[in-house]
């Protein structure tokens, strides 16, 4: 009974983007990329939708704060192919990208827990390539990114390594090690090379922890926010599940 009267219910392409601000093309994007359920058409070849079709709108915007765009469209296409399986692999999928922020905050924390309340050492000051530092490819090798990446980030001024004067290599010295690890976690944390440049500079001013716990505030403030977004979306999707029975 409850399905029989949502399929008497007409709704046009404008009546669903009116309700949440959206233009009729986006309605129509959505049904092609499968976010909404395909329309019926009317003899005239006019799109109608239903309560259902309003329903899984509904759902999609409540999981994209939590889940992004890419995200929410394969979850959604998922549950209206039917496979509501993989739908919830996908959100789990999510989950643990989340979890694995988290921890990547965590070690963020914890290396700048491991920082000296000293300024460091300028270059140079330390004895000459024997005094312990290391190559492009055993930093790289340890932090799992390749060395076109670190010469990328000296390029924008996160790391400073200084040249081996008999081989003309690069060498990183502790400094160097420390400050390529924090590029390394922010990088993963979402932060941008332009954002991520004034924080190590602080950073290496000042010897400690103080010049980004801005920062740190703010990557937690989003990580509580996408946790809750989930829940949102979750609560929407379950909602939609429901109503599609």
């Amino acid at each position: 009974m409850g399905s029989n009267l949502q399929s008497r219910v007409r709704l046009r392409p404008v009546d669903l983007a009116r309700e949440h601000g959206l233009s009729t093309q986006a309605i129509r994007n959505y049904e092609e990329a499968g976010i909404l359920p395909a329309a019926r058409r009317t003899p005239h070849g006019y799109r109608t939708y239903t309560s259902l079709h309003a329903g899984a709108l509904r759902a999609f915007l409540a999981l994209l704060p939590g889940h992004g765009h890419r995200a929410a469209t394969s979850i959604m296409r998922a549950v209206n192919q039917g496979t509501d399986e993989e739908a919830f692999r996908l959100i789990d999928e999510s989950h643990a990208q989340l979890l694995d922020d988290r921890r990547t905050l965590q070690a963020v924390e914890r290396a700048l827990g491991d920082l000296e309340p000293t300024t460091a050492p300028e270059h140079g000051a330390g004895s000459g390539s024997g005094s312990g530092g290391t190559f492009i490819g055993p930093l790289a090798g340890k932090l799992g990114i390749r060395p076109a990446t670190l010469r990328k980030w000296e390029g924008a001024g996160l790391v400073r390594p200084r040249r081996d004067p008999r081989t003309g290599y690069r060498v990183y010295d502790d400094a160097d090690v420390r400050d390529a690890r924090l590029a390394h976690q922010l990088r993963r944390g979402g932060y941008l090379l332009e954002q991520i440049a004034p924080l190590i500079a602080q950073v290496r001013a000042a010897g400690g922890l103080e010049p980004l716990e801005a920062a740190l505030r703010d990557w937690h403030g989003r990580l509580s926010a996408r946790g809750r977004a989930m829940l949102a979306g979750a609560a929407g999707l379950e909602a939609y599940l429901r109503e599609r029975g």
